[in-house]
């Protein structure tokens, strides 16, 4: 699976571009999924429900279905937040995996920047960073996407996932 991160301080306007990205992407017959991190206390189920009954009973995982969807959820119950790599193995195999946040994360990564975020860019520091996303011209030698133009974005996306990132070195 080919992987591309987007990253961004809060505010940024990840999670609309990343939409609008991903309307593109799969509009052009790509199969996607998307990895997102979120804070600590988020919650995808909802109290009284039976899944939620269940896990606050103890179970470890709770997998609910239908004839829409599937869902797995995991308790980690003290054990550590499993690492972006895990997650990954995760996933059933796609063409591509967006992932959101994760920002220290050692894959390619666009960063998400807008003029009104003051925060330190992230491209001065991170190595993994191949482009901005931006509403302004910055002084980098990186590609710089229009924020407000997902289709360009998505070219990128596409462009560098299956073009210009390096094939994976084979373990020893």
């Amino acid at each position: 699976m080919k992987v591309i991160g987007f990253a961004g301080w809060s505010g940024s306007g990840k999670t609309s571009l990343i939409e609008k990205v991903v309307a593109v992407l799969c509009g052009r017959g790509l199969d996607v999924s998307l990895i997102k991190h979120a804070h600590h206390s988020f919650d995808i189920d909802h109290e009284g429900k039976d899944s939620w009954r269940h896990r606050n009973a103890g179970c470890r995982e709770v997998l609910v279905s239908s004839g829409r969807r599937w869902s797995l959820m995991h308790e980690l119950r003290g054990d550590p937040e499993l690492p972006l790599e895990e997650l990954l193995q995760k996933l059933s195999p796609c063409d591509l995996v967006l992932v959101e946040g994760f920002k220290r994360a050692p894959i390619p990564k666009i960063e998400v920047r807008r003029t009104a975020v003051r925060e330190a860019p992230f491209y001065l520091q991170d190595p993994h960073i191949v482009a901005v996303a931006t509403d302004v011209a910055l002084d980098t030698a990186l590609p710089q996407l229009d924020i407000n133009d997902p289709q360009a974005v998505a070219d990128f996306v596409v462009d560098y996932a299956f073009r210009m990132q390096p094939a994976p070195v084979p373990a020893p």
